[in-house]
């Protein structure tokens, strides 16, 4: 496999679906243009209210909603691969929707879905998240086929879970859409993305959301793209934009190769 270049999107998301989705067009039309095939866009690039019940009232039935036309049409349009941030999907509860991460093909076709398994929770007395509250969590750990190789899905909390990347090994690129707080961002996005990539020994595709939301909640940015020795190859701190870079399969086998630490594992 050729090199090939990857992006990764960066929003300040609000709590307009429509200027949300134009933001998210423009960037990925320009990441496409900058020559990236495939395209991480955030978690919740689509919305972020005043409350999290507000995005429940957009969940949208699996194949069938306007934020996944657009996301095909976005993909189809601009003839690259859209790992698509998460799209709230109803559940059987309704007051409840999945974050999902639904990948779409160059012809605007959804080939995966990825239900966000780890939700996130956190309290230190000021600030106070509890996902469970609007979402159910999903059961599957997937690996999906595409044109940059056999990639790991994964959403924002599940960094903090290492086994979850260790399961099904054999995959060359991680994903990680996110809405990581100010608080949690500052203190470990950066050590927890780059441990994924070290231990796996894989690119890592990060997209974050930044700046202070509707809700008056800040997000910490820092989109970026590792490589498997752990080198951050573009980042970007604050700010809508994208990052982009090349991910190399030779360079990867080369690590795996140099360093057989995937071989070398012992299961207790």
């Amino acid at each position: 496999m050729k090199k090939m270049k990857v992006a990764a999107i960066q929003m300040n998301s609000c709590d307009s679906v429509s200027d949300n989705l134009i933001l998210a067009a423009k960037l990925v039309t320009q990441a496409a243009q900058s020559g990236a095939i495939f395209v991480l866009l955030p978690e919740y690039f689509c919305f972020m209210g005043t409350t999290d019940e507000s995005r429940v009232m957009l969940g949208e039935t699996p194949g069938n909603g306007p934020i996944q036309s657009f996301l095909a049409e976005l993909a189809r349009a601009n003839k690259i691969w859209l790992s698509a941030g998460t799209v709230p999907l109803r559940s059987q509860d309704p007051t409840k929707v999945y974050n999902t991460n639904l990948l779409f093909n160059d012809s605007g076709i959804c080939v995966g879905r990825y239900d966000k398994i780890h939700l996130f929770g956190f309290n230190n007395g000021s600030e106070r998240y509890a996902e469970s509250d609007t979402l159910v969590a999903g059961n599957t750990v997937q690996t999906f086929n595409t044109v940059i190789g056999n990639v790991r899905a994964s959403v924002c909390y599940d960094l903090r879970f290492p086994e979850m990347y260790r399961q099904s090994s054999g995959y060359d690129v991680i994903t990680a859409p996110a809405a990581f707080t100010y608080t949690t961002g500052e203190a470990h996005w950066e050590t927890l993305l780059r441990s994924r990539a070290i231990e796996n020994q894989c690119y890592v595709i990060a997209a974050a959301q930044t700046g202070v939301h509707p809700n008056g909640k800040r997000t910490f940015g820092h989109s970026m793209i590792i490589d498997p020795w752990g080198v951050i190859l573009d980042q970007k701190e604050e700010g809508n934009g994208f990052v982009i870079a090349e991910i190399d399969s030779f360079y990867t086998a080369k690590i795996r190769r140099n360093l057989p630490a995937l071989n070398n594992r012992v299961f207790i």
